[in-house]
């Protein structure tokens, strides 16, 4: 078995989390055991939630002993918890150094941060999949931190598993993961769909596609990879904007990837038959709310087999644009909802800098336990 610098914690520790079934077959391979004791893991770890190697009891006392010493299970480490009093919260998770994206050598700890949304039949875990963000669009609090690290795929994962064991005492029976935290996960494509692969294996995590939603700014390239792949979550489209210049001076992104082509993309991309486009937009007061902008966006999604969500600005320090009036969000919907599916996404956790594109840990003290 080759493993690589992403599967190993920063003290040299064979990491267990995030690596798929065939990975563990052949690291057990390799440790002189039956290839079947790594299908054991993979069921204990990601179908049980056993977070503890001596909690596998599915596994012969000895060889979890051994594994104690040359493995581990690296989770993100909680390090502050935010509770709404819409239910939602809102973890700060520390990241130990890590190799991740082709770095030879260990990258800095980081954190990052994890939404679980409980409802009355479900919850939602929003995920993070890259420490900060590269992207700068110019509405979104993230943003502001520029791009710390890409998160290894046991990372991304971790965050599921933390969420669920949290609240594994109120959990309800469907969980949907939306890949909407922080970072663009089209930007992490090996750690991202390495992780997804687990999260979406009916013999690992067990999410269905169907409840798995990946969100990007529109990362072309990665757009159509997902298209080739066998197993993938639903996508959503971050649009935004109802022009080519007003997109450009919201989102620099698409000084790379033109509205244009980005359309192009989203029209040759393969659709299941339950499935639609989610194109996300974030209205913003006065700049891209007007009846003018919705009638552009029927427009430019016209032929396509799509849905829109709308998302009233949520607000945070040092970004320069408003929330748009409820009456002026009733509007835009009811002019686009004429032609296509259209909803206005209740904001979760607003108090707690939990909503959408609010994601941002300040100051150092949040280095503490909860």
């Amino acid at each position: 078995m080759h493993l690589d610098k992403s599967e190993r914690d920063h003290t040299g520790t064979v990491s267990l989390l995030g690596q798929s079934v065939a990975e563990l077959r052949a690291f057990l391979q390799m440790l002189g055991e039956p290839a079947y004791r790594g299908a054991q893991i993979y069921h204990a770890l990601y179908a049980e939630r056993r977070l503890d190697i001596a909690a596998m009891t599915n596994l012969p006392t000895a060889l979890r002993e051994r594994l104690a010493r040359e493995a581990a299970i690296s989770l993100p480490r909680i390090v502050r918890r935010y509770q709404s009093f819409d239910g939602t919260v809102r973890y700060v998770l520390a990241l130990e150094a890590a190799a991740s994206g082709g770095e030879s050598r260990p990258v800095k700890p980081a954190t990052i941060e994890t939404v679980f949304m409980p409802e009355e039949n479900r919850q939602t875990i929003c995920i993070s999949t890259q420490a900060g963000c590269a992207v700068d669009c110019h509405f979104c609090l993230t943003a502001t931190l520029g791009l710390i690290r890409n998160l290894t795929a046991g990372e991304i994962v971790g965050q599921v598993l933390i969420a669920l064991e949290e609240n594994r005492v109120a959990l309800k029976p469907q969980t949907n993961v939306v890949l909407m935290g922080q970072g663009e996960p089209l930007l992490n494509y090996e750690a991202v769909m390495a992780a997804l692969r687990i999260l979406l294996d009916p013999n690992g995590m067990a999410i269905t596609p169907k409840h798995t939603t990946l969100s990007t700014s529109g990362i072309i390239p990665g757009i159509e990879r997902l298209a080739q792949e066998k197993v993938r979550p639903k996508l959503a489209i971050s649009l935004n904007a109802s022009t080519e210049e007003q997109r450009r001076e919201l989102m620099p992104i698409t000084r790379k990837y033109s509205l244009k082509d980005l359309l192009a993309a989203c029209k040759a991309y393969p659709m299941r038959k339950w499935e639609k486009l989610t194109f996300e937009y974030v209205l913003l007061k006065g700049v891209n709310d007007t009846d003018a902008d919705a009638r552009r966006v029927v427009k430019l999604l016209a032929h396509l087999n799509a849905k829109v969500n709308l998302i009233a600005l949520n607000p945070g320090p040092g970004i320069a644009f408003e929330t748009p009036d409820a009456s002026r969000v009733d509007a835009f919907q009811a002019i686009v909802r004429r032609a296509m599916p259209c909803f206005v996404r209740k904001p979760r956790g607003r108090d707690i800098f939990a909503a959408c594109g609010q994601l941002k840990r300040v100051g150092n003290s949040e280095f503490k336990d909860s």
